[in-house]
């Protein structure tokens, strides 16, 4: 059912959209269709016994992905949206099959890619700081690139300053109301949430603004109030630069001559 459950969904935003897109005319609204993270990781072992254990494959992800795609075009969505990404090979995964429906269908949707730091180390669950998770995804030139999901805002907000630093395009943020309490709930209010995201509009951090885990339609309005008094950040214009991106970061300047690539590196670009 996975074409048809993503067909139909995007079918439904769709209308509702163009509904809106009636009312309000200048206030136009996009679809985005969603592809998560599934319930699997590529990169992990899901038995603690056998470390080299996989449940999935890259192909068997890619295949998902793929029809999950086809079924959200379909509908009628205007951007793809990867996201909640703990593991960096399930969102490599979602690239691929993307780009490739992209090809079969000779169109071309914008892209958003949104990772997940799941803990206080500012990590992935793969391991990745917030700098190679953005150098291992730049080869798919997102439109957007930012972090939502795990974590609130005030523990998100170190992360989102690096990301709004490093990245090259736009940077958007859907963060958590509050870390989950003991009965799985939320308690931060859209007033506490808006206090601390009016903050990272004024410094310049986001050009998009939304909420994830326990937020609701007050929380999503009272952001809208609160940051539409200060500008979008605009991207850093960083130089063309020949880079590496891994479980550490790395960044080889135009002057360098030799590269020494060792286990912790996954992947080379430029």
């Amino acid at each position: 059912y996975c074409y048809e459950l993503n067909r139909v969904a995007a079918k439904i935003a769709r209308d509702a959209a163009d509904t809106m897109d009636e009312r309000t005319p200048r206030m136009p609204r996009f679809v985005a269709g969603v592809l998560g993270p599934t319930n699997r990781t590529a990169s992990i072992s899901p038995d603690v016994a056998n470390p080299a254990f996989r449940n999935v494959t890259f192909d068997e992800l890619e295949v998902a992905y793929f029809e999950a795609c086809q079924g959200l075009i379909d509908g009628g969505c205007d951007i793809l949206l990867i996201e909640t990404i703990f593991d960096t090979l399930n969102a490599k995964a979602a690239i691929h099959a993307t780009l490739r429906c992209f090809d079969e269908r000779g169109i071309r949707l914008p892209i958003f890619i949104s990772g997940t730091i799941t803990d206080a180390s500012g990590r992935t669950l793969s391991g990745q700081v917030t700098e190679a998770f953005w150098r291992s995804i730049r080869h798919a030139n997102p439109l957007v690139v930012g972090l939502n999901c795990a974590l609130g805002p005030a523990e998100l907000r170190p992360y989102v300053e690096e990301l709004s630093k490093i990245a090259d395009t736009y940077v958007s943020v859907h963060p958590n109301a509050g870390l989950p309490n003991e009965f799985g709930g939320y308690d931060e209010t859209p007033e506490a949430m808006s206090f601390e995201l009016a903050e990272w509009a004024k410094a310049g951090f986001v050009n998009i603004i939304g909420g994830c885990c326990g937020t609701t339609p007050e929380h999503i309005r009272a952001f809208s109030h609160i940051v539409e008094n200060y500008p979008p950040r605009t991207p850093p214009n960083h130089p063309s630069r020949c880079r590496l991106s891994g479980l550490e970061p790395v960044t080889i300047g135009p002057e360098s001559l030799f590269v020494n690539v060792g286990e912790h590196f996954e992947q080379f670009g430029s």
